[in-house]
């Protein structure tokens, strides 16, 4: 296919220093679709030097030409739709219509960081000494961003676009799976919308090379910040390593999450979103149904119209828009997923539909009879795995939902909106959504979690904060006074 394979640095296409490349697999078909450059802890290091030159001058420009410039990357993207998501269906195996989703709201990332430009607003604080008392805040400097595979335009959208808004510079390193779609051809958009030399920079590195790249991006001097959005296990590492170097860092991480259905809920519209939440994209988001959590009065009713519209799901190559359910990202992913249904039903858990797969495509399953020791109810699968739970009152939904080391999203489905939101306000999550999937995001809205599934957040005022840093700044008009033993002519 077309398109740039090098690295991005310093606004100049480039291969790795050592002239290294790895391959990028079509989990569809198994097959090689592309070979990209294999970058080393140098080509990180050039990168980050690349930024750091690049910073002052970008954030010297106006506001408003920067928020020019990434509405311009937003037309740009737009204007090339068509060629991001050949590659989201390719290297992603991602469903056609998730990956114009995917394009279209990636659109509305950089328009909202535009917007997000004219909001780094400041203070005017009293003094007691009749200062001029400012509160201002300023750019980090470089930003290093770390993305995932699974939504990896948007994510790695969401990743950088409020940073660059508010002056920064960035250095991208996009998932190994997804290195095109997450990293190079946004690239491409940025060169083609006019982002100036070095201010946006990406490295491409093969699995066995992450560690090396990845530290580089944290521990470089010249990094200020860190925005990760990927594995627990992972992001715990990175938060770790850059709250003991004192960098601000975003961590947006896995989720376990809940969709509660209660007594009174409308039933076709709980299988909807029940069926969107565990089943888009395969599952693998990081705020998909992973836990379905019904009243005991219409679980019956719902378990045998969930089940009933799963089975409808078609599993299949995802450039063909019947076929909703595509391939799991790699073999090591798709272990996983079989790993915890095989644990789930070893411990007494039933298949009520699905559980089987064809090389990397995993039929859409939901499962019953599960207990709180299976792996299934513990970990994150990531994966089209539905397990149903059945309980007798609001404040058992309530338990189970907080019984997860995680803390990403919920749904609660019901007919009561004030007994919805009292329901989302015990649940220990950063994000909730009455009479809604789980599945939800905005582009101006502070995305993250709470506990294992993150640290800070991402979009609008919550990313110019997490991207800029408070100062305080005086202007002393002579109302403040010294004690005289500190006094030229203390007399006067």
């Amino acid at each position: 296919m077309s398109g740039k394979r090098d690295l991005f640095i310093g606004g100049q296409w480039t291969a790795a220093k050592n002239k290294a490349t790895f391959p990028v697999f079509n989990p569809s078909t198994g097959e090689v679709w592309t070979q990209v450059a294999d970058a080393s802890r140098s080509d990180a290091a050039a990168a980050i030097a690349a930024a750091a030159e690049a910073q002052p001058k970008w954030a010297a420009l106006p506001h408003s030409e920067r928020a020019r410039l990434l509405w311009k990357v937003a037309d740009v993207l737009t204007a090339r739709a068509k060629e991001l998501q050949e590659a989201l269906i390719d290297e992603g195996g991602a469903w056609v219509g998730k990956t114009m989703f995917e394009t279209g709201y990636s659109a509305g990332v950089y328009r909202a960081a535009a917007s997000a430009a004219y909001q780094v607003t400041g203070e005017i604080l009293p003094s007691d000494h009749g200062k001029l008392s400012l509160v201002v805040r300023e750019p980090l400097g470089v930003v290093s961003v770390i993305s995932p595979w699974n939504f990896p335009l948007i994510l790695s959208s969401r990743g950088f676009a409020v940073a660059l808004a508010v002056g920064n510079t960035v250095v991208l390193k996009p998932s190994e799976e997804t290195p095109v779609s997450g990293g190079l051809l946004i690239a491409e958009v940025l060169e083609e919308a006019g982002i100036p030399q070095g201010v946006f920079n990406v490295v491409t590195c093969s699995r066995d090379n992450v560690a090396a790249v990845g530290d580089e991006l944290i521990s470089n001097p010249a990094v200020r910040g860190i925005s990760f959005t990927g594995s627990t296990a992972i992001g715990s590492q990175v938060a770790a390593k850059a709250g003991g170097l004192l960098k601000k860092c975003c961590v947006e991480l896995g989720g376990k999450d809940a969709l509660i259905v209660l007594d009174d809920a409308d039933i076709e519209h709980a299988v909807n979103a029940a069926t969107f939440g565990s089943f888009m994209h395969q599952g693998q988001i990081c705020m998909s149904v992973e836990r379905v959590i019904v009243h005991k009065d219409v679980a019956a009713e719902f378990t045998e119209k969930f089940v009933a519209n799963t089975k409808k799901l078609k599993v299949g190559n995802p450039r063909e828009m019947a076929n909703c359910i595509g391939p799991i990202i790699n073999q090591k992913q798709l272990d996983k997923i079989r790993d915890q249904v095989d644990d789930a039903v070893a411990k007494g858990a039933k298949v009520l539909c699905g559980g089987k797969h064809r090389g990397l495509f995993f039929e859409p399953t939901v499962l019953t009879n599960v207990t709180r020791d299976m792996k299934i109810m513990r970990e994150e699968t990531f994966g089209p795995v539905a397990p149903v739970i059945t309980v007798g009152s609001v404040d058992e939904a309530v338990e189970i939902a907080n019984d997860s080391e995680y803390g990403l999203s919920a749904g609660i489905i019901t007919r009561n909106e004030e007994r919805g939101l009292a329901i989302a306000r015990r649940l220990n999550t950063g994000m909730a959504h009455i009479n809604d999937s789980s599945v939800n995001d905005e582009p101006h809205v502070p995305f993250g979690g709470v506990r294992w599934s993150g640290l800070g957040r991402h979009g609008g005022r919550a990313g110019i904060d997490q991207f800029t840093e408070t100062r305080w700044i005086t202007l002393e008009r002579g109302g403040r006074h010294y004690p005289p033993p500190f006094l030229m002519n203390p007399g006067h």
